[in-house]
């Protein structure tokens, strides 16, 4: 006898919104539960057990980074045997609405979420605002948020410049300040990269002792794009529900990026703006050493043009006497 098809193998790629939603819906509805969340919001359950992922999702998001436009739990669900429960909004809201509000108290007068072994909330973003937020109805879960906001009242990011179409939004009632909710989280992961000094100064809010600030530096503005392109959220996420995650295991999964051209090209520019082409020649000959770069060996071969007429200095080249005059000259005036 042929295995009944698994729901969530359902494609949702290429449909608009409505019927994406519509598509959700029925499959989540077959798997766990379905809930409509006021305009702007719903939430989907995949019942599996024994563990739960939590994950705050916008729809734009999900059809972007998923080839079948499938909220990321769903991997979990099928590779792992997971729970997942979605939430999703359609744009960025931070997940501020008093329909999700109440969803969550339901969840916490169920005990819903006392039914798992381990829950963890996932989000990135304003998403990563909201799962470290709505922990707090899962006291002893983990958290982990990629470039979260701390909060968006204006009294106390006044120095964030971005979303200001979010400064009429109440930061300060329900599960209002994301710091202050993840104090009851067994662990919290906060994942940013340091030199983006905006995502930097919301994760210093998030310092507490149960928290742990996980570094990516020189790796830019997209850390979730970054992590599933080196492949390495998933097993990130899979660590700590089976309990062995740690800083460790972090840095050793975040070797990746010495093959990851989006990392090494934005490394090299930083060298670059830094004028310090010394160390941009030494990034160029490493990778080019180790695998196929073409634009990386384009730059390098820049580099050892510039050195050759004197301009720099790079390891390894040194500058031709000849060239170094024919770059000095100055171009002949009109009429000479």
């Amino acid at each position: 006898m042929l295995d009944a098809p698994n729901p969530l193998d359902t494609p949702l790629n290429g449909l608009k919104k409505a019927e994406w939603l519509q598509r959700y819906s029925e499959v989540t509805a077959e798997t766990g539960f379905f809930q409509p969340l006021g305009n702007r919001h719903v939430a989907g359950f995949v019942d599996e057990k024994p563990i739960l992922l939590v994950t705050f999702e916008t729809l734009a998001g999900i059809q972007s980074l998923s080839e079948e436009a499938q909220p990321m739990g769903w991997d979990f669900a099928r590779a792992l045997g997971w729970s997942h429960l979605s939430v999703v909004s359609d744009g960025d809201t931070w997940f501020r609405a008093p329909e999700i509000y109440g969803f969550f108290d339901r969840l916490i007068d169920d005990g819903f979420f006392e039914e798992f072994d381990r829950v963890i909330f996932y989000g990135a973003g304003p998403c990563g605002y909201a799962a470290a937020a709505y922990s707090v109805a899962a006291p002893g879960a983990q958290v982990v948020a990629v470039q979260p906001q701390a909060t968006l009242d204006p009294r106390v990011t006044e120095w964030d410049p971005r979303f200001t179409e979010m400064r009429r939004t109440s930061f300060t009632d329900r599960f209002g300040y994301a710091p202050d909710m993840m104090d009851a989280a067994q662990q919290g992961y906060i994942i940013y990269d340091p030199y983006e000094e905006y995502d930097a100064m919301h994760a210093a809010l998030f310092t507490r002792r149960n928290v742990t600030k996980l570094r990516m530096p020189n790796m830019g503005s997209v850390l979730q794009s970054d992590l599933m392109s080196m492949e390495i959220l998933f097993p990130i996420i899979e660590a700590i529900g089976e309990g062995r995650f740690n800083e460790q295991v972090f840095a050793s999964l975040l070797r990746a990026r010495r093959d990851y051209p989006r990392y090494l090209r934005g490394l090299i520019a930083r060298m670059d703006t830094a004028e310090r082409p010394w160390l941009a020649a030494m990034i160029c000959q490493n990778v080019i050493g180790r695998m196929k770069a073409p634009r990386i060996q384009r730059r390098l071969d820049a580099l050892k043009v510039a050195a050759r007429e004197g301009k720099i200095r790079i390891p390894g080249v040194t500058a031709d006497p000849a060239a170094v005059a024919a770059a000095s000259q100055e171009p002949a005036k009109d009429g000479e």
